[in-house]
């Protein structure tokens, strides 16, 4: 066929509302891309700071502050916490500590299916992993942007801590009264002890009280928070073979 037959090619000019909006994209992925760079660097960093120096507060305790509550905390090593409450409090809060990565997924399963089959409680499935993300690095509110930073952090900490720093860090952050943080200002507080020298019934009185910590009196027990001690006492004897060197 002769060529003066054929279509002649037109090159249309993009318009120039396509090329700004292309520009435009352009720039906010790459805007995205380096700040979330910046974010895993930054977090990164972040937690390899807290596996060798404790954090020097939480997001509840600045918001106490601001309230006016005087902050009663004094942190220790894991090693000058009697074993006994670490026990306990895998033992209330967390029985496959040693074993998960961070997150428990049968009862995460679990605690669904009973929320989505009662209105009116709800039952939680954080790991100690996950409240000790929460408490060093989180701010306390609910919802779903502050759950996938907490999952996000729990990774981390699982990859960069060993679980005893992991414990470490919770039993020094974790709220046991009016603000009294800390199982050394817990131990003082409630048993006019240090954390180190706490028998085993005390130690099942503070780990009872973790999940109302201002409303409970671990120094001055009701009787519902007696009888859950006591089985979480009970518990820790069959369990604490369990656990290894863990928490050593």
């Amino acid at each position: 066929m002769s060529s003066e037959y054929a279509d002649p090619i037109i090159d249309y000019p993009v318009p120039k509302t396509r090329l700004t909006t292309r520009v435009a994209l352009g720039h906010f992925a790459r805007f995205m891309t380096i700040g979330l760079i910046v974010f895993f660097l930054f977090s990164v960093i972040w937690v390899l700071v807290y596996r060798f120096t404790q954090p020097p507060s939480s997001f509840i305790m600045r918001r106490d502050r601001q309230q006016g509550l005087e902050i009663d905390r004094r942190p220790v090593p894991l090693d000058q916490i009697s074993r006994h409450l670490a026990v306990a409090v895998i033992t209330a809060e967390d029985q496959q500590f040693c074993q998960h990565n961070g997150f428990d997924w049968t009862a995460i399963g679990k605690a669904r299916t009973f929320n989505e089959q009662n209105e009116t409680r709800t039952r939680g499935a954080s790991t100690i992993s996950m409240q000790t993300a929460k408490n060093a690095f989180l701010w306390p509110t609910r919802s779903w942007i502050r759950k996938g930073f907490e999952a996000y952090f729990t990774s981390l900490v699982e990859i960069l801590w060993p679980k005893e720093r992991i414990m470490e860090v919770y039993l020094n952050l974790a709220e046991w009264g009016m603000g009294i943080y800390g199982a050394e200002s817990a131990a003082r507080h409630y048993f006019g002890i240090s954390a180190a020298n706490l028998s085993t019934h005390q130690a099942a009185l503070l780990a009872a009280a973790l999940p109302t910590p201002t409303r409970s009196n671990p120094g001055s027990p009701s009787t519902y928070l007696s009888n859950r001690a006591s089985m979480i006492e009970y518990e820790m004897v069959h369990l604490d073979s369990t656990f290894g060197a863990c928490i050593e």
